[in-house]
């Protein structure tokens, strides 16, 4: 992991944090979550139609990322809007899909060279 502005060794209390966020961005649930509100701010019953799962799982995946600082909510009458608060997540997103297609084709390249590729 390269971050340019962390002294190096990273001092233990920001190791600590980076794998905190690490670890409430790591589930595929949130993961659908976070892309589904890239688009626009839903509210629970909005997400649960566009990611399935239960309005309980929902709720709860929710309740980690309003936690972690990752996104908002605002109450609208009855029901309440989660929206995005930190789309640096976004961008640490699209590294590590880079770095997938990156490792496909790599793959991909080496079945080709030793024949064994469609």
């Amino acid at each position: 992991m390269v971050c340019m502005d962390i002294p190096h060794p990273i001092p233990e209390p920001l190791v600590g944090l980076i794998a905190q966020r690490f670890r409430v961005i790591g589930d595929p649930m949130r993961i659908r979550l976070l892309d589904t509100l890239r688009n626009h701010p839903a509210t629970v019953g909005e997400l649960v139609d566009a990611v399935g799962g239960s309005q309980q799982n929902v709720s709860k995946h929710l309740g980690v990322l309003h936690q972690a600082g990752i996104v908002s909510r605002t109450k609208e009458g009855t029901a309440v809007r989660y929206a995005i608060a930190d789309a640096s997540v976004f961008a640490l997103c699209e590294l590590v899909c880079g770095g997938i297609r990156q490792q496909a084709k790599d793959l991909d390249a080496i079945l080709q060279a030793t024949g064994t590729g469609r």
